[in-house]
């Protein structure tokens, strides 16, 4: 299954009954899906449609999307409103019946408000607007094809890194196992010195409580539990990849996981070659974590 990340943005315009139009979609990391949206007054009534939508299609991210439009010139088309007309030559028929006075000439008639309309002052249908709003609707569909084409096609790229980065933290886990400093002979003189300096402290323990402090010791150099937990995050990790639908918050949890091993494997290292992988370690989850941040 492909990775998406959370980064894209796309655009996708049209035309239609006098009017052009570009949808914009961008979108960036976010804890969950935030939609916000820019739209010229009157049409508002695009919003609920355009919220779903972009739920249909994404499950994490903020995204911000917005709508621009423009009407093309009416190239000086002026339109006779009949109607209108018909109205005004019926009330100055009754002021010249009732006044006396002459007749409007048919200049003075088409200097009235609303007697010459240019094209985009013509009352627009309701079928008009319907048809022209499922025509928005259906750019909109195209400019969110395309912003869920960008975050695959960066999905695709984080996804190579990350991989790259879950061989790096099982590679330094094999590096700290097979470690010269973990043999039996390496733990029993880093115990024996250990034992030294408690001998040179106070002479007064006796057997028991030397053993005692020994098996302490040991146990505490022991870090077989916190690579057994690294390889079982590893597979994990590799699981996830392969899961559909948003995997960016399991991943982050997992971050967190390998962090608390390194941080333990590091605190138990009483060898330079251990501490020195530990830290390399620590750092390439640092960097995991950081990458996925950015996958839905």
């Amino acid at each position: 299954m492909t990775i998406s990340s959370m980064t894209g943005f796309s655009r996708a315009d049209g035309a239609a009954e006098g009017l052009t139009w570009v949808w914009e979609a961008r979108s960036v990391n976010g804890r969950g899906l935030d939609v916000r949206l820019r739209l010229p007054p009157g049409y508002e009534s695009l919003e609920i449609p355009a919220r779903e939508a972009i739920s249909k299609r994404f499950a994490r991210g903020n995204i911000v999307l917005s709508l621009s439009i423009e009407r093309q010139q009416a190239n000086g088309v002026i339109r006779l409103n009949e109607h209108v007309l018909a109205e005004v030559i019926k009330a100055a028929d009754r002021v010249a019946a009732l006044s006396g006075a002459a007749r409007p000439d048919a200049a003075q008639f088409l200097m009235i408000k609303g007697v010459l309309e240019t094209a985009d002052q013509v009352p627009e249908s309701a079928n008009a607007r319907e048809g022209r709003e499922r025509a928005l609707l259906q750019s909109l569909e195209a400019a969110l094809d395309k912003l869920g084409e960008a975050r695959r096609a960066e999905g695709a790229r984080l996804a190579d890194i990350v991989r790259d980065q879950i061989a790096q933290i099982e590679r330094l886990a094999v590096d700290v196992r097979m470690s010269p400093s973990r043999t039996p002979e390496a733990i029993l003189a880093r115990l024996k010195e250990s034992i030294a300096r408690l001998l040179d402290v106070t002479a007064a323990l006796d057997s028991d409580r030397l053993h005692q402090e020994a098996v302490l010791i040991a146990t505490r150099a022991d870090v077989e539990e916190e690579l057994q937990r690294l390889a079982a995050h590893v597979a994990a990790a590799h699981e996830i990849l392969g899961e559909k639908g948003a995997v960016g918050r399991k991943l982050d949890f997992l971050a967190q996981e390998f962090n608390r091993e390194a941080n333990t494997l590091c605190s138990k290292a009483n060898a330079v070659d251990i501490t020195r992988i530990g830290l390399q370690l620590k750092t390439v989850i640092d960097q995991f974590r950081e990458q996925v941040q950015n996958i839905e």
